[in-house]
This record gives structure tokens, sequence and C-alpha cells, in this order.
């Protein structure tokens, strides 16, 4: 099945976070970098998967899986060793 013809939700919320997934901070707290809701743009970008943007956030997401598949975060590509992550 094409990834573009499944039905996608119209907003997510992406965390940024640095990585790798599930690192804790030294109280063991889940850091939290950044956060931003994007909402749906009704294209799909170069993954094939939708695009959203929102708060200086562009991303491409798999809605299926819920995996971030490509994301800039102000223009610019993710910072070294951070990790994009839909909220749950």
């Amino acid at each position: 099945m094409n990834p573009a013809a499944r039905p996608a939700p119209d907003r997510y919320t992406v965390v940024l976070r640095p990585g790798p997934p599930g690192a804790r901070d030294a109280k063991g707290h889940d850091p939290v970098l950044r956060t931003a809701r994007v909402e749906a743009t009704g294209s799909i970008g170069v993954s094939g998967y939708p695009r959203y943007e929102g708060e200086g956030i562009q991303a491409e997401i798999d809605p299926e899986s819920r995996a971030v598949e490509a994301v800039t975060v102000d223009g610019e590509e993710l910072p070294y060793g951070w990790i994009a992550q839909l909220a749950d």
C-alpha cells in the first residue's frame, strides 16, 4: 500500500530530545529540548509520507508507525545528537 494513501491525523506534537531514545538526565528524567504542535500541510514529502509544519518544525510523519521520517528545525537539519519523536 502506498504510504500517502493512508489516512493521516490533522496534527501531532513533535518532541525533540537529546539522543539516543530513552536517554535520561542525571535525575532520571526524560529530557525534552523542544516541543512543537505541527499541522498537516496537505502535501506529501520526499519520504512519501504526509508533511506537517508548525512552530518552526517541518516534519514528514508515517501515520501508521508514528515515526518521524524527516524533520527540519527553524529551516535547518536537526542538530547533531537530537532525535524527533511524537508525543504520546
